[in-house]
C-alpha cells in the first residue's frame, strides 16, 4: 500500500482578501422609511390607546393608574421615538455582497456583524413577501445552510427582481459548482 503525498500549506493572513474591502450593494432606498413610518404609527397607536383609555367615562380607573397615565403615555412615546431613530438608522447600515463563490450580510449600528455563507453550503433559499413587502415592491431573501432548521440569516429590504435574480443565480451556480 503506498502513501500518498498530502499537503497543507500555511496562508499568511496579508494573503487574504479583506472582508471589509467587499464591494457592498445597499439596499432598497424604500426600506429604511416605510420601517420607519411603520415604528411611527405603532408608536402612535400605542400613544392613542392610552390616550383614549384616559379620557374615557365607560369604566372606572384607579386615581393612581389616572395620575400615572400621562406619564406611560409620555414614556412609550419617548421609547417609541428613540426605538424608530435607532432602527432607521440600523436599516442604512445594513447591506450584502454577492461574489461568485459567497455570500455576505452585513447589519448592526453599534455592533457590526458580517454574516459569510458559502454558495456550495447554501442549502435552500427562500422569498419572503408579507402583504406591505408586496404593496411597495419588496422582499426579503431569506438563505438556508446545510445543518439548520432555522434560516441562516435574511436580507430584506430588496427590490423584488434584484431578490428573484440573487436566488436564480445562488441555485444555478450552486448546481455549477456542484455538479459542472
Amino acid at each position: 500500500m503506498s502513501a500518498t503525498h498530502f499537503s497543507n500549506p500555511t496562508v499568511s493572513i496579508e494573503q487574504l482578501p479583506s472582508i471589509l474591502a467587499l464591494d457592498k450593494q445597499s439596499l432598497c432606498k424604500k426600506y429604511a422609511p416605510i420601517n420607519r413610518l411603520l415604528n411611527l404609527s405603532l408608536t402612535l397607536l400605542f400613544c392613542l390607546i392610552g390616550t383614549a383609555l384616559y379620557f374615557q367615562s365607560v369604566v372606572n380607573l384607579s386615581a393612581d393608574f389616572l395620575y400615572s397615565l400621562p406619564y406611560i403615555i409620555w414614556s412609550v412615546a419617548l421609547l417609541g421615538f428613540l426605538n424608530t431613530w435607532f432602527n432607521y438608522a440600523s436599516d442604512l447600515a445594513k447591506n450584502y455582497t454577492l461574489r461568485e463563490l459567497d455570500l455576505h450580510y452585513a447589519s448592526g449600528l453599534f455592533f457590526k456583524k458580517v454574516v459569510s455563507q458559502p454558495i456550495t453550503r447554501i442549502q435552500h433559499i427562500e422569498l419572503k413577501r408579507g402583504p406591505i413587502e408586496r404593496k411597495v415592491g419588496l422582499a426579503t431573501l431569506q438563505v438556508f445552510s446545510a445543518g439548520g432548521d432555522m434560516h441562516t440569516f435574511q436580507i430584506p429590504g430588496l427590490p423584488i427582481d434584484t431578490a428573484q435574480q440573487l436566488r436564480q443565480f445562488i441555485l444555478q451556480h450552486k448546481d455549477v459548482v456542484k455538479h459542472g
